[in-house]
């Protein structure tokens, strides 16, 4: 089949790893793929000036650089827009199918003529983190006529709670079983928590650091770990003596996860959060919010669930988990890389193409 994805930028977020991982799954199998991609946004000249006089240097540093994102790393086929805009039926080949990745290239997709491929909308986020002005076209873009394909059955059950039933199918995001993966190892004798983090408040790197901080409390000699796309900011303190990892090469994730003996998981707004499944691919048990997937991955006693914009849970938990005898750390720590790694992206793939079968 001749496939064609629509995103709205390459960057190194979750969604477009997934895009990417897809990408090369079809084509290893034969199929023709082609990402088509907006080119990146940049500061208007006002809101650079405005940005340099409040000496807003990391604003500078997010929408100025050029570093290349998951897409781009894959080396798949990709297009990339000459300039900031929407796609339009004449940037897009003829094809079987079409797949847009994000509400607005679902709007895009929508006007392209049949021939531009069957219309799916693989939906990676309830996405409404822009505010109630953008509530209206994310469900107007929800409710157009396509095959729509969620990648947790949170997601869908969220969605279908607003809109009403859609018809979305479901197929689970996998993690590289390959790129993530670790030997049997016994908890540390210093105990170590690690945690993704950004500046976005939906992200929740505030509430896992404050977590850490109360943990502390108990576990004066808990090490604390975190990477990620955001360089650390006074908006989003760590905690004192953080072992931060700026933009870790892909390569350096597992050992960053399988230093820890657990990860944590604070996401106030996430449709399925990758990390909670790379960490357990390297064997490191998750504490983690009912948010996304975690209740299907870790609601069996895989990890621990704790409540929602609760530090002082997530820190009980991690005290819990740290004080816990070897054995039966060792016994969850193999639960979590068994879960992991019994569903692969080869199996997502093959889901995702029963799914696409007219």
């Amino acid at each position: 089949m001749r496939i064609t994805f629509l995103m709205p930028s390459d960057n190194l977020t979750g969604g477009n790893r997934v895009v990417a991982i897809y990408a090369q799954q079809l084509i290893a199998r034969g199929h023709e793929v082609l990402v088509i991609s907006c080119a990146p946004d940049r500061l208007s000249l006002r809101d650079t000036a405005r940005a340099l006089l409040k000496q807003d240097w990391l604003r500078l540093r997010q929408h100025n650089t050029t570093e290349p994102g998951h897409i781009a790393l894959s080396g798949v086929p990709h297009k990339v827009l000459e300039r900031p805009r929407a796609i339009t039926a004449a940037d897009v080949p003829d094809a079987d199918i079409l797949i847009a990745t994000w509400w607005e290239t679902a709007l895009w997709m929508h006007d392209m003529p049949a021939s531009k491929g069957r219309k799916v909308h693989l939906i990676q986020g309830y996405e409404v983190w822009f505010g109630p002005q953008a509530i209206a076209q994310v469900h107007a873009a929800l409710q157009l006529p396509n095959l729509k394909i969620a990648i947790s059955s949170d997601l869908k059950q969220t969605i279908e709670a607003k809109l009403g039933h859609l018809g979305i199918a479901v197929v689970p995001n996998a993690v590289d079983l390959t790129q993530f993966t670790a030997p049997p190892r016994s908890k540390q004798d210093s105990p170590t928590v690690g945690f993704v983090y950004a500046i976005a408040t939906i992200k929740g790197a505030d509430i896992c650091a404050r977590a850490c901080e109360l943990a502390r409390q108990q576990l004066p000699q808990l090490k604390v770990v975190a990477f990620g796309a955001d360089q650390p900011s006074a908006e989003v303190p760590l905690p004192v003596d953080t072992a931060f990892f700026y933009r870790p090469a892909q390569t350096e994730l597992k050992q960053i996860y399988a230093g820890c003996d657990a990860w944590l998981f604070g996401s106030r707004l996430d449709s399925f959060g990758l990390p909670i499944l790379e960490a357990m691919a390297c064997r490191t048990p998750v504490i983690a919010v009912p948010i996304g997937a975690a209740p299907d991955l870790l609601g069996d006693g895989t990890g621990v669930l704790v409540p929602k914009e609760s530090p002082e849970a997530m820190a009980a938990a991690i005290v819990a988990m740290c004080r816990q005898s070897a054995p039966d750390w060792q016994q969850r720590s193999d639960k979590a890389f068994e879960k992991a790694h019994a569903y692969s992206w080869s199996d997502a793939t093959e889901r995702l193409l029963e799914v696409l079968k007219p």
